[in-house]
């Protein structure tokens, strides 16, 4: 078996591979990554890529020659990962993230590819009332990141057939410990706020609702995911990952926070604007379709694992927000260091592709 993983030099493409390679341990794993956060390395001793076969430093939108030869399975992760960035580089995420994924989906279908995960998101049901949403729920796309996930999912329904099955996981906000960690994400921000300052400022209302999810069970639907066949969910399957149990408030995850790290102060802006992202969302099906690979990592564990990763990494940063932890300071510092050209692409070879 050959396994393409896309992204796999991302926050959650390490967690992915070490899941990937304990279930096929006879699996040939390929990575394919831009390469624009192989430095931020977060407490880990060696390459994470080390435990992936081949490895590609390529942009998903200009596709090396014979990557799909051989393939057997897709794990499509690569992505303008979130809304900042995706606000800030709106054309390119449309291009990288729905336009190179169809085009990757159609050229894997040609290559005789029979099965391809893609990293969808939950994001889609943007501002949801009256219930958590189910798979069946109208989408509400509100951000670039949003919308070129949604079109990406509508485009890979009409290729998905028998041949080349679909499954569109529909992710939880990502949270948990990385060996390429990021903070920009609201249970990680808490986190590393209440451990450098013992202070979390929530700047909204904090009446939000967000699903959350750790990245080892992301991997783990994900490795269920690859197993799927069309007498589980059909030929094109968009299913929503979680868990009903971690469906939360944002102000729920500081006080949570607060409970593992003592003495933290939580500050909230009451007098916020109501924050246009707010949604609940069911997993009912995915407990139904996939009983045994169901998220294990509870909430407490969570923010305990996040709490004992930046203790080792003596983490002291109160100033994370302006640091290569945020994708985005990232992607602005190469661009303004010339090292990537406006479409994100890496200005000349010797610059790190």
């Amino acid at each position: 078996m050959k396994i393409l993983i896309t992204g796999n030099m991302g926050y959650i493409g390490p967690c992915v591979v070490q899941r990937l390679y304990a279930s096929y341990p006879e699996a040939t794993l390929v990575g394919l990554d831009m390469g624009y956060f192989a430095n931020c390395l977060t407490g880990t001793e060696i390459l994470p890529e080390c435990r992936v076969d081949v490895q590609y430093f390529s942009d998903v939108r200009h596709l090396p020659k014979d990557l799909l030869r051989d393939i057997n399975a897709i794990v499509h992760l690569a992505a303008i990962s979130n809304d900042p960035m995706g606000n800030t580089f709106e054309e390119v995420t449309l291009d990288i993230n729905y336009h190179a994924t169809i085009e990757l989906a159609k050229k894997a279908k040609e290559a005789g590819v029979k099965t391809f995960v893609y990293a969808s998101s939950c994001s889609m049901y943007g501002f949801a009332e009256g219930g958590p949403r189910t798979e069946k729920s109208p989408l509400n796309p509100l951000t670039a990141y949003a919308k070129s996930k949604a079109l990406a999912e509508k485009d890979l329904e009409k290729i998905a057939d028998k041949r080349f099955v679909v499954t569109s996981l529909r992710f939880s906000t990502a949270c948990g410990m990385s060996e390429r960690l990021r903070l920009d994400l609201v249970l990680n921000d808490f986190v590393a706020c209440a451990v450098t300052s013992k202070k979390i400022t929530i700047l909204s209302d904090g009446t939000p609702w967000r699903p959350l999810i750790n990245i080892k069970d992301m991997a783990q639907a994900i490795d269920w995911a690859i197993k799927r066949g069309t007498a589980n969910g059909g030929e094109f399957l968009a299913l929503n990952i979680g868990s009903n149990e971690w469906n939360y408030q944002v102000k729920d995850l500081a006080e949570a926070v607060a409970k593992v790290i003592p003495d933290v102060n939580i500050s909230i802006n009451k007098d916020a604007q109501p924050d246009k992202r707010s949604y609940k969302v069911s997993f009912d099906l995915f407990k139904k379709l996939a009983p045994d690979y169901q998220p294990k990592v509870d909430l407490i564990t969570t923010i305990k694992e996040l709490k004992d990763g930046l203790e080792a990494m003596e983490f002291k940063d109160g100033d994370f927000r302006n640091s290569k932890f945020m994708r985005l300071k990232v992607l602005s510092q190469l661009r303004n260091k010339d090292l990537l050209t406006e479409n994100l692409e890496w200005a000349n070879k010797s610059s790190g592709a």
